[in-house]
């Protein structure tokens, strides 16, 4: 293996917090795994259980430069010209994004309505970030206007066929949208999806209150980016700056978890937790024998804790196993052997201890409850909707019972805008007559973010 080419790339250290311990016939093993990727020269922090780190230097792939191609698709539809300055936020906004570029970065602009347009720089490639370009393309920015419908899998098309042509190694879109995808059927963005998944990542904002929140949500998901609101089209700007200079602080692609199991052993559900709950389980592609790898997208700096369930075979007091086997892989360039940049372990210990068995793990604790917060939050505003107060009142005061216990402030101030708060503590709330539209979709659209545990 080759040294590192610079010290700021990150190294990758896993971390698996478990009750390892089983009552006699026991089957489930519940772990939380942290995966860090650290600067700085690869510094890591202390593990728990089965804790380690990349077993030696390699020349990773550096991103933060020339080796990252960014797309902005922007929705110029007939809605997005009421207000007038919504229209005039969005070329803002892009203006900013553009302004974040790092020069070398390779990078085009998408207008889409019921087509997809190319804005800059034309010509079915991508332009490469300097100050001449960025100047060009917000001047071709001018040319945004709004007209014409909404068909958001057109978009995420072209942005796939302009970032496919990119020697580079990460691809990010960001999109934005003001309305509901009317101009293709459900079954049409899901085939876009399918057919970018994989190819690159995306962030997905939806501006007003106009937009369909799980339209945008399954967009940022399937694509393994990041959702939100803006409300306020005012804020765009500031986003747009956000989410740019994140996407330039991503250093490797395509990082998979893989989970080997033993014979007799099977993976119940893989679920990322922190910084937002993903459902990854369905995600898996067979990578060998009992082996599989679970997506988890461009890293930089950054940390994020998955929730993994083993079903193992049954076993009697006193016998052990190893039900997992938990690595982060970096595919070779060319179709080459993935290499291992980090490892930890999963065991299971049957034992007649009841106090040993019976312990929950306090991160698998948490992020259960963070599983359910996420879960009860989404029911309780599908019941609001439907007309089911008393239905709505017990999931979101549930809601609020649990953001209450697991710290989560952020949720709980979210929820006291939908319900009147009576006591926290043991979820006794009262919904409110009156909820803003843009309340109630924030709430919606960030129900999936969670607070990491305490260690």
């Amino acid at each position: 293996m080759t040294a590192f080419p610079q010290s700021n790339v990150p190294r990758f250290s896993v971390e698996v917090y478990q009750n390892e311990y089983l009552p006699e016939g026991g089957r489930e093993v519940h772990a939380v795994v942290t995966v860090t990727a650290t600067t700085n020269g690869g510094a890591t922090t202390d593990g728990g259980a089965g804790a380690g780190t990349a077993p030696g230097p390699r020349a990773y792939t550096r991103a933060a430069g020339p080796d990252a191609a960014v797309v902005i698709m922007v929705d110029c539809s007939g809605s997005m010209e009421y207000p007038p300055t919504k229209m005039r936020n969005a070329r803002d906004a892009t203006a900013a994004a553009i302004d974040t570029l790092r020069d070398g970065v390779a990078f085009a602009v998408v207008g889409g309505t019921h087509v997809a347009r190319e804005i800059y720089p034309g010509g079915g490639g991508l332009a490469t970030a300097d100050a001449a370009t960025r100047e060009q393309a917000k001047q071709a920015l001018r040319t945004l206007s709004a007209g014409g419908g909404t068909a958001i899998g057109t978009w995420l098309r072209l942005a796939g066929r302009l970032l496919s042509g990119a020697d580079v190694s990460i691809r990010h879109g960001i999109l934005l949208t003001d309305g509901r995808n009317e101009h293709e059927s459900p079954e049409e963005l899901q085939a876009s999806l399918a057919a970018c998944a994989g190819r690159f990542t995306c962030d997905a904002r939806g501006v007003g209150t106009d937009w369909e929140v799980r339209e945008v949500t399954g967009i940022a998901s399937a694509l393994l980016g990041t959702a939100d609101i803006v409300a306020d089209p005012a804020g765009l700007s500031a986003d747009f700056a956000r989410m740019m200079e994140t996407a330039m602080g991503k250093e490797v692609a395509d990082v998979a978890l893989r989970l080997w199991t033993p014979v007799g052993a099977e993976i119940a559900f893989v679920k990322q937790m922190a910084p937002t709950v993903e459902e990854l389980t369905g995600r898996r592609g067979d990578s060998g024998p009992r082996t599989g790898d679970y997506p988890t997208g461009s890293w930089g700096d950054e940390s994020r804790d998955y929730h993994v369930c083993i079903r193992v075979p049954a076993a009697g007091v006193g016998q052990e196993m190893l039900a997992a086997r938990v690595s982060l892989v970096l595919p070779e360039p060319e179709g080459g052997i993935p290499v291992a940049l980090s490892h930890g372990l999963v065991r299971a210990v049957w034992t007649d201890d009841t106090a040993a068995s019976t312990s929950i793990n306090p991160q698998v604790a948490h992020y259960t409850g963070q599983a359910e917060l996420a879960r009860t939050i989404q029911e309780g505003l599908d019941a609001r909707k439907s007309g089911d107060r008393d239905g709505a009142t017990a999931k979101l005061g549930r809601a609020v019972q649990l953001a209450s216990v697991s710290g989560n402030e952020a949720t709980a101030r979210l929820l006291a805008k939908v319900v009147d708060v009576v006591d926290a503590p043991t979820g006794t709330v009262r919904l409110k007559v009156k909820v803003t539209e843009a309340d109630e979709m924030t709430l919606e659209t960030r129900s999936t973010k969670t607070v990491r545990v305490k260690k």
